[in-house]
């Protein structure tokens, strides 16, 4: 097995591992452009020529990161290739001197595994949620959050407290007059 970052070339592979399982209603679906413009966030494992599975490490400041896109495909499952990647990341991830990483997934048990924690959704910064507002489940969210420290003493709480500023993204809110 090879792992290595992403480069535009793998864009196609990936976008079918995605939405293939998109059209379950596992993940969000990509498109092109998107995986484009993020393609430096993913790292990839291939067995030769096939693509075994990907992740993405996205930033969302100087100390958070989600990872996302975790798509293993379904005959490498139990193979290890999942924790290969989330070690990738992780591995980048200290690289970077973060200090947490979160994600949203609808596979808990594979997370605590990996060290994660179920947290509710509320704890994390709102700029964390950007892609929700695309979600066609957005009103019935049924993803469980997940995070893990990685530095000793390192919180998320909504609102900027903690080791997380949180004043980048602000919810417009609409009253009436």
């Amino acid at each position: 097995m090879t792992r290595r970052k992403a480069t535009m070339r793998d864009i196609p592979a990936i976008l079918q591992l995605i939405n293939d399982y998109a059209r379950q209603g596992i993940m969000l679906p990509r498109n092109e452009f998107e995986l484009s413009e993020g393609i430096r966030d993913f790292t990839v494992l291939y067995d030769g020529e096939k693509l075994l599975g990907c992740a993405a490490l996205h930033f969302y400041g100087p100390t958070l990161a989600e990872v996302r896109s975790l798509a293993v495909d379904p005959a490498s499952k139990g193979t290890g290739a999942g924790s290969l990647l989330m070690e990738a990341l992780e591995q980048e991830a200290r690289e970077f001197d973060l200090d947490i990483l979160f994600a949203f997934t609808y596979v808990p048990g594979f997370f605590r595994k990996m060290g994660y924690s179920e947290v509710d959704r509320g704890e994390l910064p709102l700029k964390a949620w950007k892609d929700c507002l695309r979600c066609p489940k957005f009103q019935a969210c049924d993803e469980i959050a997940v995070l893990k420290p990685l530095k000793a003493g390192a919180s998320v709480l909504a609102g900027g407290r903690g080791t997380v500023d949180d004043t980048l993204v602000q919810i417009p809110v609409f009253r009436k007059n």
